[in-house]
């Protein structure tokens, strides 16, 4: 986890009292009909788990059911459950941290998506590992966004490098590497441009960047993460698939978790990307984001434990 900042549970409150709650109060009824069957199905697709992973789920449920006389709709929920958390399985994996060099984090996203402020999550996060941790401004063409990395840089006490406004973001990329090798930093992490208004162009300077990071670190970037903006729905889903065809994003950092109540979007990511959730930011606070717990996300969606608020 983050420092003592909220825990994924309470970030899916507005979930659990609305869709899931809703789902846990119907799978309470007693018996099971077809009309259960289809509430159930448009549940889970209000809550953004998406239209062709929901059929196959409540398919394969509805199966499970027949097959072993389940009657009773409160038995079913166990098996909704279970499905679930093996939606989310490659979730628990994530890539072992070695101290071997430079460690080096690509971190992606469209402007608004919570990119920055993730990025100063993660930094947090690598400083309470102990780890020395630079970072890299190369979103050159917002000055608000170099600024707003600079801003955080000073509260972390993490240095920055960072060019001009409109300079080659492969450039600044290649100074950091260098200031980071030099000063003898753990980890990198690095700020890209989220313009997908100009998929193109995107493409083509996350690929450059991509080049000079490896050409310096083959075994680098070891992370790229997209940031997704919870709030956003099946539009996120959409960032992603643009940002998988421009780089190998190996990871998900969702962010705004706490600000949604279609939390179901975690099902659809892992469902129809195949990338995993590796991180969620579940407030606003600089501590308010957690590693992603399959067991925990799962069973936060349905019921809300008695621990007191961290």
């Amino acid at each position: 986890m983050f420092g003592r900042g909220k825990k994924i549970e309470q970030s899916l409150t507005r979930t659990r009292r609305s869709f899931f709650g809703r789902i846990s109060k119907l799978l309470g009824q007693d018996e099971l009909d077809n009309e259960v069957w289809q509430e159930l199905e448009e549940l889970l697709i209000q809550a953004d788990v998406g239209v062709a992973t929901t059929i196959d789920l409540v398919q394969t449920v509805r199966d499970q059911a027949q097959s072993q006389g389940l009657e009773k709709a409160a038995l079913v929920e166990e098996a909704v459950r279970q499905e679930l958390l093996g939606m989310l399985g490659p979730g628990s994996t994530r890539p072992t941290y070695t101290q071997n060099g430079l460690w080096v984090i690509l971190v992606v996203g469209v402007n608004g998506s919570g990119k920055t402020t993730s990025i100063a999550k993660l930094a947090r996060y690598h400083q309470q590992q102990g780890r020395n941790v630079l970072l890299a401004a190369a979103d050159t063409f917002r000055a608000a966004a170099v600024e707003q990395l600079k801003i955080w840089g000073q509260r972390l006490g993490a240095d920055v490098v960072a060019h001009q406004p409109g300079a080659d973001p492969a450039a600044v990329v290649y100074d950091a590497i260098q200031a980071g090798q030099a000063r003898g930093a753990d980890t990198l992490i690095v700020d890209t441009a989220g313009r997908l208004h100009t998929k193109y162009n995107l493409m083509q300077e996350l690929a450059k960047i991509y080049r000079v990071i490896k050409k310096q670190i083959p075994e680098a970037p070891q992370e790229t993460l997209l940031v997704l903006d919870a709030t956003m729905g099946q539009n996120a889903l959409s960032q992603a698939r643009t940002f998988k065809e421009a780089v190998d994003v190996n990871g998900i950092f969702l962010a705004k978790l706490d600000g949604t109540a279609k939390g179901g979007i975690v099902f659809a990511i892992a469902a129809e990307l195949g990338i995993p959730i590796r991180y969620v930011g579940t407030g606003e606070g600089l501590d308010d984001a957690a590693e992603f717990d399959v067991q925990e996300f799962v069973a936060g969606l349905f019921e809300e434990s008695s621990h007191p608020t961290a």
